[in-house]
């Protein structure tokens, strides 16, 4: 009897440390690196379980030991992801672990997609439409159906999307990025508002939008923002036309060629402010932050005119003859 009892020992500790020994060959097989020498980028498919990404990986040679993932679910349950759909960068330094926890994070791969200062509307949307393995829900909708697939129907798009670097993921589509350029640029034209100045010549959120846009499509140096702003501010003023040649340009459409004429500055549109008195009907770009506030906080002064040097600043004037004398310098002397 005491043999048989002994021979049951034998055998319960040679079945537990089977048990144990087991249990650190598949601890040490988690821990070992991944079966990969270059980093890999794996997808994770919409509504796929964990068997599903396990077998993926092992076809394609990510893991080499797919059992001890699929062990998991029996001996550790509780350190199964939270699969989510998504692009995920695995990398040779990696191993099984860090593979699950990964899965388990929104760590995925994103994309940037920017938005200059001064971009109009369509090239907003041309830059979408190219965006690599974004989701094209817009793609054959007009202007007015997107904004209102937005919630902002009977809106003109133009000058509603903030410029900026936006990131995406795989699974986002244009409109998750148009709906949060929106967002932007109205929460930014808000907080602009508020800060205004008592003397606006501007009465409107709407109108400061609009304002913003001229003056970032006509100037690039930051410093000179403000001082366009009074230009524009005094002109209004004194019931003087803007005269700003991006507004003829916008209403020229695709028949601008790169120069405008004589004759392209006295054609009736309803945005050339040589032909229109106040602001045109829409803003004509997207503005940035600078170009907003600026807007609604014009640089006190005298200056009614300005005109480019060349170099991406303006020469600003008083008066009409030392405008005409810096147009005589500036234009026609390099014409």
């Amino acid at each position: 009897m005491k043999r048989i009892w002994a021979a049951m020992a034998v055998v319960v500790v040679l079945g537990v440390a089977g048990v144990a020994g087991g249990y650190a060959v598949w601890q040490q097989t988690l821990s070992a690196p991944l079966a990969i020498e270059e980093p890999v980028l794996y997808q994770v498919p919409s509504g796929a379980g964990f068997s599903r990404v396990v077998g993926e990986l092992e076809a394609q040679g990510v893991i080499s030991h797919g059992w001890a993932f699929r062990l998991l679910t029996k001996l550790s349950p509780e350190e199964l992801p939270d699969l989510r759909s998504g692009e995920y960068q695995l990398s040779p330094d990696m191993n099984g672990w860090d593979l699950l926890a990964l899965l388990d994070s929104n760590d995925v791969v994103t994309y940037p997609l920017t938005f200059p200062e001064g971009w109009t509307f369509s090239q907003m949307r041309g830059l979408l439409a190219a965006a690599p393995k974004l989701e094209q829900r817009t793609a054959d909708m007009s202007d007015e159906e997107v904004m209102a697939l937005l919630g902002r129907e009977g809106t003109d798009p133009e000058g509603w999307f903030f410029p900026d670097t936006y990131r995406y993921h795989l699974g986002m589509s244009d409109v998750d990025i148009l709906q949060q350029s929106l967002n932007r640029m109205e929460r930014m034209l808000e907080e602009a508002w508020a800060e205004r100045a008592d003397d606006l010549t501007i009465d409107s959120p709407y109108e400061a939008l609009i304002m913003a846009s001229l003056i970032e499509r006509e100037t690039g140096a930051p410093e000179e923002r403000r001082e366009i702003a009074g230009v524009f501010k005094r002109r209004m003023e004194r019931g003087m036309r803007l005269q700003t040649d991006p507004t003829v340009i916008y209403g020229m459409g695709e028949r601008y060629e790169g120069k405008i004429s004589y004759d392209d500055l006295r054609e009736a549109t309803a945005y050339n402010t040589y032909v229109i008195d106040g602001l045109p009907p829409t803003p004509i770009a997207m503005p940035g932050k600078a170009s907003l506030e600026a807007a609604v906080n014009p640089l006190p002064g005298d200056t009614l005119y300005f005109v480019a040097r060349g170099d991406g600043s303006h020469q600003f004037s008083s008066t009409l003859r030392e405008h005409n004398n810096a147009v005589n310098r500036y234009i026609r002397n390099r014409d």
